[in-house]
């Protein structure tokens, strides 16, 4: 699929990992709406950006929000064709904490947001593009989900966070594997330490030191370089049914 043919949707898409997407897809020549729950964000990024971009405001856990949300895109873009499901919540909590256990409401908050969020969202915008006319390499649709490497290594406290990233990495290949009849890829993207709103709070030694931990490069990630690679999953229709790790390398420790 061509950039300038692009027509998505991008959850979370009003600060970090999804505004760089937004950013680059509009550079390209695309169009895109903004799902996110922050109106001052996305408002901001809607009227710096002009006509290619919309902001809507989204609780990706909704139901019936999403449907009409959906709808709406659709309407402004004249299709949907592309989903970059970014929208996401972190939390740290360990099982036996000194407080005592593991809050049962904030373990099903993170899954909720992070895993049953992108899968609300994903499976509303298949139904809208499996009435997408194929493009020339029978394409209708290109869906990624956002995971992280804390579902392969994640560390004390992350166990909700591993959850359901895990979950993204696990739903990957059999939608992909039933989605294929309708020329509909899925893919997911496993970023590493990136340089996005959690990290704004902590003092500039702090990031220096996260960073040493990448062999390389030995920095943390930004957020434009996620964009290129959902432009490159974009681009190459033989990428479908995989988790791609972007982390310089990294392989996080206990703690």
């Amino acid at each position: 699929m061509k950039m300038e043919e692009c027509r998505a949707i991008v959850t979370g898409g009003a600060s970090g990992l999804g505004e760089a997407t937004v950013r680059n897809i509009v550079q390209k020549g695309g169009k895109a709406v903004i799902f996110d729950l922050s109106e001052e964000n996305g408002q901001r990024l809607q009227k710096e950006l002009g006509e290619s971009v919309l902001f809507l405001k989204a609780d990706v856990t909704k139901e019936a929000n999403i449907q009409e949300l959906v709808r709406k895109a659709s309407e402004f873009m004249g299709g949907i064709n592309s989903l970059v499901n970014c929208a996401g919540i972190a939390i740290a909590e360990k099982v036996i904490g000194r407080k005592g256990i593991h809050d049962l409401s904030l373990f099903s908050r993170v899954i909720s947001v992070n895993l049953i969020g992108s899968f609300n969202v994903l499976r509303i915008v298949a139904e809208n593009m499996i009435r997408n006319e194929p493009n020339d390499q029978g394409e209708r649709g290109v869906i990624i989900n956002t995971a992280s490497v804390a579902a392969f290594e994640g560390q004390i406290g992350q166990a909700a966070y591993s959850a359901s990233k895990g979950g993204i990495v696990g739903m990957t290949l059999p939608i992909a594997r039933e989605l294929a009849r309708y020329g509909i890829r899925v893919m997911a993207i496993a970023p590493g330490l990136f340089h996005t709103p959690m990290f704004n709070t902590l003092p500039q030694e702090a990031k220096e030191s996260l960073g040493k931990m990448v062999p390389f490069p030995s920095r943390l990630g930004n957020p434009s370089e996620y964009a290129q690679l959902v432009q490159s999953i974009i681009e190459n229709p033989m990428l479908n049914g995989e988790t791609i790790r972007l982390d310089g390398a990294i392989r996080m420790q206990p703690k």
